[in-house]
Order: C-alpha cells, then sequence, then structure tokens
C-alpha cells in the first residue's frame, strides 16, 4: 500500500512538473506581449493571447494593431480584429487606415474598412487619396494623345490630367479610375467634335475642361472629380481632306468602272452589227448569183427573149452610169443654160 502511494505521489509530480513546464514556456511566449497590452491599456489577457494561438491567429499582429488603435484613441473590439484576421484580411493596414481617417475627421467604421479590405481594395492608399487628392492621366501612358476631329475635318491630339478624391461610401462597388479615364477622353471626343473649327479648340481650350466637367463622369465610380485640366493640345492632320481625297478617287473609280462597262456593251454591240453585216452580204451575194441561174431558166422556158435580155442590159447600164455621175459628183459637169 505505501508502494503504490509512492508510485501514485511519482506520477502525480512528473504530470505537474510538465505542466508547469508547459506553463513556463507559454508564459516565456506571451508574457513580453502580455506586458505590452497590460501597460497600454489594450486589455488582452495572458489567457486570451493562447487561445489566439489556437484559433491560428497571430496574437502578436493583434495586440500590436489593438495597441495602436487604443494609443490613436479608436475603440476596436479583440474580437473583431480576429474575426478580421481569419477571414484573410489586412489588419494593420485597417487599423492604420482607421487612424489615418480618424486624424482627418473622416467617418470611417471599422466594418465599412474591413468590407473594403477584404473586396481587395487598400483602405489606406483610399484614405490617403480622400486627405490628399491624386492626378490620373488621361490617357495613360507616355506619349499617349486622344484623337478627336473637328467639323471642319482638323484632326486634334489633346492630353488631359484629372484630379480625383476617393469616396469612401463608394469605394465597394464603384468602378475604377480606368473607367474614369475612358469617360474623360469619351467626354474631350465629344467636346472636339461638336466644335465648328479647330482654332475655337485651340483659342479657348477650357470649354473641353467645363464641358466634360459638367457631365458628371464621376457618377457610380469609386472616385469625385475635382478638377479636368487640358495639359496639351496639338493639331494633327487634315482629315476631312484627306476622306475628300480618298472619297474622290473611289469615285473615280466607280466611274472608271461604268465606262469600261460601257465601252465594253459598245464594243459588243458593234461587233454584233457587224456579224449582221457579214450575214446580209452573204444573203445578198447569194441572192446575186441566183440571178443568172433564174435568167438561164427563163430563157429555157421561153419566158425571156433576146430583146427583153438586151433592154435589161441597156437599163443595168444606163443605172450604173448614174451611179458614177452621181457618186463623182458636180465637179467636172458645167450646168446647162
Amino acid at each position: 500500500m505505501f508502494l503504490l502511494d509512492q508510485r501514485l505521489t511519482t506520477v502525480f509530480l512528473i504530470i505537474a512538473g510538465f505542466l508547469a513546464l508547459i506553463f513556463l514556456i507559454v508564459l516565456f511566449k506571451y508574457i513580453g506581449l502580455y506586458i505590452r497590452c497590460l501597460f497600454s491599456n489594450a486589455n488582452i489577457g495572458l489567457f486570451e493571447l493562447m487561445m489566439m494561438s489556437l484559433r491560428k491567429v497571430r496574437p502578436e499582429v493583434i495586440a500590436q494593431a489593438k495597441i495602436s488603435a487604443v494609443q490613436a484613441g479608436i475603440d476596436i473590439d479583440t474580437r473583431q480584429l480576429q474575426a478580421h484576421y481569419l477571414a484573410g484580411g489586412n489588419v494593420p493596414t485597417v487599423v492604420r487606415a482607421l487612424i489615418a481617417a480618424d486624424r482627418a475627421g473622416i467617418g470611417l467604421p471599422f466594418t465599412v474598412a474591413a468590407g473594403i479590405d477584404l473586396a481587395g481594395r487598400n483602405v489606406l492608399e483610399a484614405v490617403q487619396t480622400c486627405v490628399n487628392p491624386r492626378i490620373i492621366d488621361c490617357p495613360a501612358g507616355a506619349g499617349a494623345m486622344i484623337s478627336a476631329v473637328a467639323k471642319d475635318g482638323i484632326q486634334l491630339l489633346s492630353k488631359a490630367r484629372v484630379t480625383v478624391r476617393t469616396n469612401i461610401s463608394r469605394l465597394i462597388g464603384g468602378a475604377t479610375e480606368e473607367t474614369i479615364i475612358a469617360r474623360v477622353g469619351e467626354g474631350i471626343v465629344t467636346t472636339i467634335g461638336s466644335s465648328g473649327s479647330y482654332k475655337d479648340v485651340l483659342e479657348n481650350p477650357d470649354r473641353i475642361s467645363k464641358n466634360v466637367l459638367n457631365k458628371g463622369l464621376d457618377a457610380g465610380t469609386a472616385f469625385e472629380i475635382l478638377s479636368i485640366d487640358i495639359a496639351d493640345v496639338d493639331v494633327g492632320e487634315n482629315v476631312g481632306a484627306k476622306l475628300q481625297t480618298d472619297q474622290a478617287e473611289a469615285d473615280k473609280r466607280v466611274a472608271q468602272a461604268h465606262a469600261e462597262m460601257r465601252r465594253a456593251t459598245a464594243v459588243a454591240l458593234e461587233q454584233e452589227m457587224q456579224a449582221k453585216v457579214m450575214e446580209n452580204r452573204a444573203k445578198y451575194v447569194e441572192a446575186q448569183a441566183q440571178v443568172p441561174l433564174a435568167m438561164a431558166d427563163a430563157f429555157r422556158s421561153g419566158r425571156l427573149g433576146v430583146m427583153d435580155y438586151m433592154r435589161i442590159q441597156n437599163l443595168q447600164a444606163d443605172t450604173q452610169m448614174r451611179e458614177s455621175l452621181s457618186g463623182g459628183g458636180q465637179s467636172g459637169l458645167e450646168p446647162k443654160t
């Protein structure tokens, strides 16, 4: 009995020593972080830090974020920070954004900031853009220009700079800066295209800014357009004259095609008429060849006599003489008086 009690005591001491060792390891691991939370009024207990590790949450990240928020005078529940961490959010960035928004006087609740962060937007950059507006080049890219043509056919190349400020309330679900660039480019093309002459645009480039700004291009986007400034306007090609030249060339080709068609039709008709003439000539020659045969048959049958034949010959000779006289004209004949 005594030996059994000794064994139980030994097992108990071993278990107690093991638990004590684990406690000391945990204590040394979290004691520094707990002391920091204690002296900064973060209100995060040692047991809660241990439970964070069991939830696969990094205690140092949550503790540092809570300390920063408390020191900045922002009240955030520790559970909210842990939930945002477990959802895959960037807790330090969200806390820095809340601090920046509070210092700038921008009302930004934690739930809104967390939603923006989980939506894939940089909430800290959004707050910084609210305080310090950014400039967007339209179109984007070095050397890129917006091409538009005035009513007189002159091409103008322009570049604009758009000053925008982030609208926190429309950041979730709002269009990005690519939409702003596309809308501003469309407005510039429309304004230049409605101008009567390119000289009007060069004289008053601020017309483009005013017309585009009055269109409310920031509707449905995550930004608020503060100003639109035309940075550069260059004169390009005479597109109207080029189009007229191309149209004239096209009309010329159409006319040439129609003329060629008419010529081909005329040639075909001429060939057809020549074929008919040849056919008629062949019929005439054939008819002439039948005359001697008919006369011989008339002689044999007695329907034509010698005197009749002589009269026919005289008539033919007289006809040939008349034809020769009429064909030669009256240049060698003197009229009778």
